[in-house]
């Protein structure tokens, strides 16, 4: 994709040892992946990229907050997120990504994309079940928890009661064992 250059890195030109590239996400970088689940993103990604004469290691840190609807009352909230995501790249005959830890990319490339990489992290960095901390602190005022709540079922306890019949059968068991 075009609009994803600046997440290519040159990594022929870099000097070996330390380099650091920041990016800065927000939701046209998730639109260039067709994916619409956040309202707004504002996300910080820090890659740790250390270049040494047979691999590279990458270290992505991201850190911030998008925007989603809340699973139980269907209201937006930020949902903060942070991830990290450590990954090795190696160079071998053919392009291979089998192993989610180790990039093996053919010796004749000079440049290689981090985007799907930060993609990947960011949308596995959002928790599943999105409840916003309102409602979990119990201070959310909504119509549809106030429904939620009208329709819950009520259980009352009751008290167990067993048959004597099963009682006499479990005398005969403790009375055989003396």
């Amino acid at each position: 994709m075009k609009d994803l250059k600046q997440f290519n890195i040159p990594f022929v030109g870099l000097k070996e040892g330390r380099h650091l590239f920041e990016y800065n996400i927000d939701n046209t970088f998730f639109a260039l992946y067709n994916f619409d689940e956040y309202e707004n993103s504002n996300i910080n990604i820090e890659l740790e990229f250390v270049k040494k004469s047979t691999l590279f290691e990458l270290n992505f840190v991201a850190s911030g907050t998008v925007n989603v609807p809340c699973d139980v009352s269907g209201e937006f909230y930020d949902q903060e997120i942070t991830s990290e995501l450590p990954l090795v790249v190696k160079f071998g005959p053919e392009y291979n990504d089998e192993n989610e830890d180790i990039l093996i990319l053919p010796h004749e490339v000079y440049q290689f994309s981090v985007a799907q990489f930060i993609y990947e992290m960011i949308v596995l960095a959002v928790p599943n079940k999105r409840v916003h901390p309102q409602v979990l602190d119990g201070t959310m005022e909504s119509e549809a928890l106030n429904k939620l709540e009208e329709l819950e079922i009520k259980v009352e306890k009751t008290v167990e009661t067993t048959d004597p019949r099963w009682d006499k059968l479990k005398n005969l068991i403790t009375e055989k064992k003396t």
